[in-house]
């Protein structure tokens, strides 16, 4: 039987937004759209077994690669089936299974592991399916709750743009379980089910799970944001969190920025790691990491690492050991397997000496860092403000009288239109900081000096005011020389001295 080729138009790849054309030949499949420049190919090699089932779209063909990733193509009408049976069969000497999913629209079931997906089961069909290499993080939300966290990246080949992510998923899972592994005579210990299940997805999914031995292990390294203690393996081409709750891999291409500040309390220094795409946990974003060391802390580590890679793709940025205070060995590691450059205070000094300021940002209490080309507020929540994205910077002082007040805020105006306000600020901190700023070419503008001459013009005018009452009152004193009749000296009707009319008229 000779090899058939087959096209189909409209069909959408991986839920995308728009179509393209799905062509079906004896070397594999590909598929090309309008929007992204290069076709998605999958080569007949790479196929281990297709399904067909019906689509929000009409109707689904799903390959299953044999690295267990799933390619879904939709947008089939129902005729098409036995034709692309007919070309599979042909060309890849597969058939096609069908499968029916449950569309009771229940949200409780079961799940199952079956090969590479996680299965969620209603009445014995399945719901819907999750392809465990896509679950980047899980962790126990509460005694029975599971939750899944997915990958935002999109190294496929629709645009992100054109695709809409899932991005986090809780499974509530109620019940005990007996464990088998009991050794003989001891009695069976219970488990709950959910963190039987949360092991073993972690297993399946090969969690913070990094292939290679660490260059280096940091333990117990303390995090301000987000709190707790993790420890840091650092590999060649990524860095494992493996903390109490959350086990994190992140890639050094996901490392856009690097920091090295000194705290006000000269006892204290942060390393701050700036992400894209940030940390998450649960709804919680976190685009910085900060951590923190005792400046006279002291770290002794040797690097597992081949000298001549060493030498030929670290040179100048890496030592085979070092020993120094713990925040610069930290620094020094990240900046070589990186490539990142480690940003450290510039020559801004405020009132006291210091490299930043403290201030509040909202509810919470932090230290403002005045950097060569930002602005950086740490610990919660960090924010970074590039000095190129700023529109204008406002001093001023809200709900107080600025002559009395001892505490100013600044607000910076992005370009974008979003706008950051820092309160509480010392007021022996303006003239250094609107040096600093004004010195960076940033627009200023000062509402306390308005505010100032505003009150200045107020207790002249009330001064004004006050000299006015003065005269008010010698008049008042002139006045009273006057002696008029008084009301009491007129005689009332039940008054004897009164005279009525009627009298009047009787006379």
């Amino acid at each position: 039987m000779s090899n058939k080729s087959v096209q189909y138009d409209k069909i959408f790849l991986n839920q995308s937004r728009n179509p393209g054309k799905l062509r079906i030949a004896a070397s594999g499949l590909g598929w090309k759209s309008p929007d992204i420049k290069e076709p998605f190919t999958v080569p007949q090699s790479e196929i281990r077994r297709f399904c067909w089932s019906k689509f929000a779209r009409g109707y689904e063909l799903k390959l299953i690669l044999k690295n267990g990733i799933p390619v879904s193509l939709d947008g089939f009408e129902l005729e098409d089936f036995e034709d692309l049976q007919n070309v599979i069969k042909q060309n890849f000497d597969m058939t096609i299974e069908q499968k029916d999913f449950s569309l009771k629209g229940w949200n409780w079931g079961k799940t199952n592991f079956l090969g590479s997906d996680l299965v969620f089961e209603v009445n014995s069909r399945p719901a819907f399916e999750i392809p465990v290499a896509s679950v980047v993080n899980t962790n126990l939300s509460g005694k029975n709750e599971v939750a899944l966290e997915f990958s935002t990246q999109n190294d496929g080949p629709v645009p992100s743009a054109q695709s809409d992510q899932l991005v986090e998923m809780r499974l509530y899972i109620p019940g005990t379980t007996t464990r088998e592994e009991a050794a003989e005579g001891e009695e069976a210990t219970e488990q709950n089910l959910a963190s039987v299940f949360y092991e073993t997805l972690k297993e399946r999914a090969d969690i913070g799970q990094v292939t290679g031995d660490a260059i280096v292990s940091f333990s117990d390294i303390l995090l301000l944001t987000p709190r707790g203690r993790y420890d840091i393996d650092m590999y060649e081409d990524c860095m494992r969190l493996r903390g109490k709750t959350y086990d994190y891999k992140v890639d050094y291409t996901s490392i856009i920025r690097l920091f090295l500040l000194p705290k006000p309390d000269d006892q204290h220094v942060v390393f701050v790691i700036g992400l894209d795409p940030p940390l998450r946990q649960g709804q919680t974003r976190y685009p910085f990491l900060v951590t923190q060391f005792i400046r006279d802390e002291d770290m002794e580590v040797d690097l597992n690492i081949d000298e001549g890679l060493l030498r030929e793709k670290y040179a100048d940025r890496l030592k085979s050991s070092y020993d120094q205070p713990a925040y610069e060995v930290v620094s020094q590691i990240f900046r070589g397997l990186t490539g990142r450059r480690v940003t450290t205070p510039s020559n801004f000094s405020s009132h006291h000496g210091h490299t930043a300021v403290k201030c509040s940002y909202k509810a919470n209490e932090g230290q403002l860092y005045v950097l060569e080309k930002s602005f950086l507020f740490i610990p919660k929540p960090p924010i970074y403000i590039g000095m190129g994205d700023i529109a204008r910077v406002t001093l001023s002082r809200v709900g107080a009288s600025v002559s009395a007040a001892r505490t100013f805020d600044l607000t910076f105006t992005m370009r974008s239109g979003t706008s950051y306000q820092f309160s509480n600020i010392n007021r022996e901190e303006q003239n250094v900081l609107v040096e600093y700023i004004e010195s960076k070419h940033i627009k200023i503008h000062n509402d306390l000096a308005d505010e100032a001459a505003q009150n200045t013009l107020l207790s002249a005018a009330l001064d004004d005011e006050d000299d006015g009452t003065a005269d008010m009152d010698e008049d008042d004193n002139e006045d009273e020389e006057f002696e008029a009749e008084s009301e009491s000296d007129v005689p009332e009707e039940y008054d004897e001295n009164h005279i009525s009319s009627s009298d009047v008229e009787e006379e």
